[in-house]
């Protein structure tokens, strides 16, 4: 039987449900809605609620509370049910549902369907079944989103005991200022720059904006002055009807090299959703496998098993295999590095979790795309750093640039890493459960000091917050802000710096044999790639055009 015990995930109280993995349970826990997996706390974990509570109780009669049993339950019976309160912003007439004791009431207002009904856990579990949902909890009624088939959905559901359906046209505003400003004589224009999103420019409306802020997952770009929001037949209409009320001219376009493709589904969207099987945690966990491969392969073998949500996992046979590999292609149109690791992460539960024997599919691998990498000029880099005034985030990227770290590597230095005496820097267990030196720059040490005495960090070098390291999305953040600022057009991630570090170091005359033994890779013909970068001896080739009178 399953204990149980209050946890906080991702800033929400939930009731986390602990019990040695068993298919049967957790489809039987799947039935409370909203019931999730936490890699995690590896457990399951349900709203922290009354109706979920006893949802619970009546599916497991012998579950265990640990901790406090009495402060549990007594949290649980002062919980409600409604989500937290949101009102509709933004749209015009007010809603108007009436009170209602007997019959249900439904009104579409602008993106939205209002419900107001008894009181009735079952109906209540059908509301939350729908994305989105928000309970009101001054109007007294449920909120959900009026895109794809809900309304119908609600409708055939609710049937007979719908009492009445209020339906309202949006009331557009006309607009207080004359001048707009952005396309010629106040055009729109909708342009659709992949196969999921739209761009909208225009100059300044705001009964316009008000339409567009209505829309689901509407976002205003600041720096570009466009508004982002889904593609859908729907929404364009939306939008075309908008602007033809105040005589605003329309004009559409595509970008001509979109590619369709279909997204992957989320677990959300997937009824009976199957996590990875334990055995396979596990099998990868004995094997030492790094959280980042364990994390990459557990995803894609999830996409995979999902993919044939009745079949049983141990008797996928080749064929299915190969056809879902020809999905990731045709369908999914996934990149070649993509494909070869969901083919690894198959062959790793057949073979490695269950024992069976090496196979090789019949479908051809794909060839490892050839990419060259972003690299930065020095001055590039100068005008980068310049930006970043603060000085833990100064001095993190300035380590990663130079001595030529991996990002994973930087946030687990450790401050005995740092070897002043002899200039080097010990990374341990890196990327192929490898260690290695690099180099320790003067500079570089420099700054660690001073960084040192206003952190003081305790044992990592890079201290987060509420962590022991410092989190990777920061850094991320940093370096894309800094080159925002600093002006770089360049697609430049944390790991450019590790490659103009390698440039950087070719440019400058160093043994290519050095370079390959700073940067811990294993073959020479990964640290090659750089000579494909370097621009040394560019300037005393001349081109044949030169050479022409012309």
């Amino acid at each position: 039987m399953p204990n149980i015990l209050k946890i906080n995930h991702h800033n929400k109280d939930r009731i986390k449900v602990d019990f040695p993995y068993n298919r049967e349970m957790a489809a039987i826990l799947r039935q409370i809605p909203d019931a999730r997996w936490s890699r995690t706390h590896r457990a399951w974990h349900i709203p922290y609620n009354q109706q979920a509570f006893n949802q619970l109780k009546a599916l497991f009669p012998d579950i265990t509370i640990v901790g406090q049993e009495q402060q549990l339950t007594e949290h649980t019976e002062n919980l409600s049910t409604p989500a937290p309160e949101t009102k509709p912003t933004g749209i015009k007439p007010e809603p108007t549902l009436l009170p209602s004791t007997t019959g249900v009431v439904i009104e579409k207002l602008g993106n939205k369907i209002l419900i107001r009904m008894p009181k009735n856990d079952i109906d209540v579990r059908f509301i939350l079944g729908f994305q989105f949902v928000r309970w009101d909890k001054q109007g007294r009624f449920w909120t959900v989103p009026d895109y794809k088939d809900n309304f119908q959905q609600i409708q055939t559901y609710f049937g007979s005991r719908i009492s009445q359906i209020i339906e309202h046209q949006p009331v557009i505003q006309p607009n207080q200022s004359p001048q707009l400003a952005g396309t010629p004589a106040g055009e729109v224009l909708i342009y659709r720059h992949n196969a999921t999103r739209l761009r909208l420019i225009f100059g300044y409306h705001s009964a316009l904006v008000k339409v567009i802020k209505s829309l689901p997952f509407c976002k205003w770009d600041a720096k570009n002055k466009w508004w982002t929001l889904p593609y859908s037949d729907r929404i364009v209409s939306q939008i075309r009807e908008a602007a033809a009320q105040h005589n605003l001219p329309v004009r559409y376009q595509e970008n001509t090299d979109i590619v369709e493709r279909v997204p992957r589904p989320s677990a959300s969207s997937i009824a009976n959703y199957r996590p990875c099987p334990e055995s396979y945690l596990l099998k990868m966990k004995e094997l030492r496998y790094s959280q980042q491969t364990l994390k990459n392969y557990v995803s894609l073998f999830e996409e995979f098993i999902n993919y044939y949500p009745t079949d049983d996992i141990d008797q996928i046979d080749d064929r299915k295999i190969i056809a879902f590999c020809q999905y990731l292609v045709i369908d999914r149109k996934v990149s070649a590095s993509h494909q070869n690791q969901a083919i690894n992460a198959i062959k790793f539960y057949y073979e490695k979790v269950l024992g069976g024997k090496r196979k090789l599919y019949t479908l051809q691998r794909p060839p490892k795309e050839r990419q060259l990498p972003t690299v930065l000029s020095s001055d590039e880099i100068t005008r980068i750093f310049a930006q970043v005034k603060n000085l833990k985030h100064r001095a993190v990227l300035m380590l990663i640039y130079s001595s030529g770290l991996r990002i994973s590597e930087a946030i687990n230095l450790q401050i005995k890493d740092i070897d002043s005496s002899r200039m080097q820097i010990r990374i341990e267990q890196s990327k192929g459960k490898k260690d290695r030196y690099t180099l320790l720059s003067q500079k570089m040490l420099i700054l660690l000091r001073e960084y040192y005495r206003q952190y003081k960090p305790i044992h990592y070098l890079f201290e987060g917050q509420d962590s022991p390291t410092y989190s990777t999305k920061s850094i991320q953040l940093v370096l894309k802000r800094a080159c925002e600022q600093a002006g770089i057009k360049k697609h430049v991630t944390v790991h450019t710096l590790r490659h103009s570090f390698a440039t950087h170091l070719l440019e400058n005359g160093t043994d290519l044999r050095y370079i390959q033994l700073l940067l811990g890779h294993e073959s020479s013909k990964t640290t090659e790639i750089y000579t494909h970068l370097t621009t040394k001896g560019f300037d005393q080739i001349k081109s044949p055009l030169d050479n022409l009178d012309i």
